[in-house]
């Protein structure tokens, strides 16, 4: 069973093919298979949304069954900013370096108390035939730290940080990290899935 994972983010691809190594499917990427394929812009009509405008448009043009996501981070005290704005919050060719400074200024003088957020991922599942569509979802709640720490993982990682042990995800190894991350939950969840067809093809 081929899989292809619509993103051209190469840490994303390799936490999807981390999480899914041990399933009886050939995994495609974007970036080794299809290069010249350009996903269709992102909209600001939410995670859902963006994760299944994606996985149909690369199912579609590619003939492969497509998993897509889209996530983000969601600040309490910013009235759920950045969130869907998350890859483009400090401007369009945004770095990851740049879009955490400008949330960390944004969070200036904001109590520990009021610094909750949330990291959100939605996963789509779309057949090339557009009539087997399937959303998984999963959380990590945390809080926004004062300062960058930590060199593992991108995004927004290095500032997210979790009450328990008071490290950021940047400061976990890939397989710790790979245990409680909100992509990880919603991948769980598909993983789950596919394990199901798997076995349904099987027979």
């Amino acid at each position: 069973m081929k899989i292809l994972i619509a993103t051209k983010n190469e840490g994303k691809v390799e936490e999807i093919k981390a999480l899914l190594e041990d399933l009886d499917l050939e995994i495609l990427t974007l970036n080794k298979n299809f290069p010249s394929l350009k996903l269709p812009p992102e909209s600001y009509l939410g995670f859902e949304y963006n994760a299944l405008t994606k996985a149909r448009y690369t199912a579609l043009n590619t003939g492969v069954t497509a998993i897509a996501d889209d996530s983000g981070l969601e600040v309490d005290a910013l009235g759920g900013m950045p969130g869907v704005r998350s890859a483009r919050y400090a401007g369009p060719d945004a770095t990851d370096e740049e879009n955490c400074t400008k949330l960390l200024e944004k969070m200036k003088g904001i109590p520990p108390e009021r610094r909750t957020a949330r990291f959100r991922c939605v996963i789509a599942l779309v057949a090339p035939s557009g009539r087997d569509e399937e959303t998984f979802e999963g959380t990590l709640e945390g809080v926004i730290g004062t300062e960058p720490r930590g060199s593992r993982g991108f995004g927004y990682d290095p500032i997210f940080v979790m009450p328990e042990t008071g490290k950021t995800l940047a400061e976990l190894s890939p397989e710790e990290k790979n245990r409680i991350s909100h992509r990880a939950k919603a991948l769980n969840k598909l993983k789950k899935r596919l394990a199901e067809r798997l076995k349904q093809l099987a027979k």
